[in-house]
């Protein structure tokens, strides 16, 4: 018995995988897209609005952290757990609850009266997100079967991710030019009232597939211990902070995910399948998510800082200066559909990470005082190639990924990016404290208050209390050192991401390209 030629072979695998893909995929893609902007701008709009609703709510210091924080420690326990219980219950079903949870969470959050109702609000936005985000990457993985279609799909998924994010604090700053500072939550209602029913009408019913053992009690460990793992690494690197809470907190959450690790080894039918780890695409796509996100976190602060503190821009003027970075993210991810269907997932991963230090490089030499076109090409090239390299790693998990454990794929590829983004706006932040301090000289005889020079808004703040000739020196001072701290950053995010795309072209030698339609394994 004669057997088609190869090339035969997979032209009738892809044709049956777009027959059995739902007709109206695109129509699917557009309506999780739209579900997907409120909650990835929802991430960054917070920040600008932050000394507006300080002063409404009489917000403490402490408060006010936890309401920035909440939203990410929490969507960081709550993102594995969701995704596989959508595996379990249904994708769309979990899909259509998230976003009513997030529309509710809205509204109280936009009214509320007390920092300790808004901190409970952003708890149950989070929740609400947490259902969203592995539901929308499973319904991408399950509607478009068919590997070039998927890569495309995910590239303007990726879209909506990078341009979103940065978009958050523009959108903030246009919104409090004329409301209050509930508006930047209030933004959501009209936008989930409109995407609720899309997503009804167009996401088709599945039958649930997957079939791992989802229990509360264990759901609740890997949430503790992701909460008290991600808040000890945060609070660990903040001054003032204890050592022994910091530790005992890092202990015990270190402790519940062995413990729960060790439960998933043991099961028959586990909650969630660490094997999943073992694929290798699933695991460098976990670090290139961690990583990049990360950076790319750490990065945009703190060029805002720069452009806003040095260089004398107003926040509105500092967000159109990045605006080359915003467009370019905005574009790379449906390049890299394109682009990993042509040259390869290893290739594209390995270039755009290599294209990224670069500019990073280039960006931490550069002069922000008189940027000129080198530095727009800068960062319409980090903008191209970091968003890229995002779009790459979510083609890698979600493609190697069974369509009955899409949903938990989709939750680890969004837990990278969260605990990325949270924990790099720490570590940076970090760093570019500690350079700052190191590299900060005063001027001779002058006398400043204690802390002035541990961050350039404090001593930018302590400059304007001095007023006068001693106030200008201290500015200078202030300028310079944050200059050189601000290119120490940008260097060791360089050095990261090279480091990075070295890990991936070794990680990835032996990676094969699926063909067309990927079938479930069971």
């Amino acid at each position: 018995m004669s057997h088609p030629p190869l090339t035969q072979e997979r032209s009738n695998r892809r044709k049956r995988s777009l027959m059995s893909s739902p007709r109206n995929r695109w129509l699917v893609l557009l309506a999780v897209m739209m579900a997907f902007m409120p909650i990835v701008v929802d991430m960054t709009i917070l920040h600008i609005a932050v000394p507006s609703l300080t002063l409404a709510l009489g917000a403490t210091g402490t408060e006010i952290l936890w309401i920035i924080d909440i939203y990410p420690l929490m969507m960081a326990g709550l993102l594995v757990p969701m995704g596989t219980l959508a595996d379990k219950v249904g994708h769309r079903r979990m899909l259509l609850t998230g976003l009513v949870i997030f529309l509710l969470a809205s509204v109280a959050a936009a009214f509320s009266t007390s920092a300790a109702m808004l901190i409970g609000a952003r708890v149950v936005l989070a929740l609400g997100a947490s259902m969203v985000m592995p539901s929308i990457l499973a319904t991408i993985r399950q509607t478009f079967e068919d590997s070039r279609e998927r890569a495309i799909a995910l590239g303007l998924w990726g879209t909506i991710g990078s341009a979103g994010a940065a978009l958050g604090p523009l959108a903030g700053g246009i919104l409090l030019e004329h409301f209050w500072w509930g508006s930047v939550f209030l933004v959501n209602v009209p936008i989930m009232l409109a995407v609720w029913p899309l997503v009804y009408f167009t996401v088709p019913r599945r039958a649930p597939a997957g079939g791992g053992n989802w229990t509360i009690g264990q759901a609740l460990i890997l949430i503790a211990g992701l909460i008290a793992t991600v808040y000890a690494v945060k609070s660990g690197f903040k001054s003032g902070s204890s050592l022994v809470v910091t530790g005992t907190t890092l202990v015990a959450g270190l402790g519940l995910l062995a413990y729960f690790a060790r439960l998933q080894l043991r099961s028959a039918s586990p909650m969630l399948d660490l094997s999943l780890f073992a694929r290798p695409a699933i695991s460098m796509g976990m670090v290139i998510a961690l990583v990049v996100s990360g950076s790319l976190a750490g990065v945009e602060l703190t060029i805002a800082q720069e452009l806003q503190f040095v260089v004398g821009k107003s926040p509105l003027e500092a967000g159109l200066f990045m605006m080359p970075l915003v467009i370019a993210s905005a574009l790379g991810g449906p390049l890299a559909g394109y682009l990993t269907n042509a040259l390869g997932l290893r290739t594209v991963a390995v270039m755009s990470l290599v294209v990224a230090a670069a500019s990073l490089g280039g960006l931490g030499l550069a002069d922000f005082h008189d940027p000129g076109f080198g530095v727009v090409a800068l960062m319409v090239a980090l903008g191209f190639s970091l968003s890229i390299g995002l779009t790459a790693s979510s083609i890698a998990i979600m493609g190697a990924a069974p369509l009955e454990k899409a949903g938990a794929a989709g939750s680890l590829e969004a837990t990278g990016y969260e605990l990325g983004a949270g924990l790099g706006i720490t570590f940076f932040g970090v760093l570019l404290t500690a350079s700052y301090s190191a590299g900060m000289l005063l001027p001779p005889g002058l006398a400043v208050p204690a802390g002035a020079g541990d961050s350039i808004g404090e001593t930018m703040l302590a400059a304007s209390q001095l007023g006068g000739a001693e106030g200008a020196a201290l500015e200078a001072a202030a300028r310079v050192a944050f200059s050189g701290a601000h290119g120490t950053v940008l260097l060791t995010a360089a050095s990261l991401i090279a480091v990075l795309s070295v890990v991936v072209l070794v990680a990835l030698r032996h990676y094969r390209e699926p063909e067309g339609a990927i079938a479930p394994q069971h």
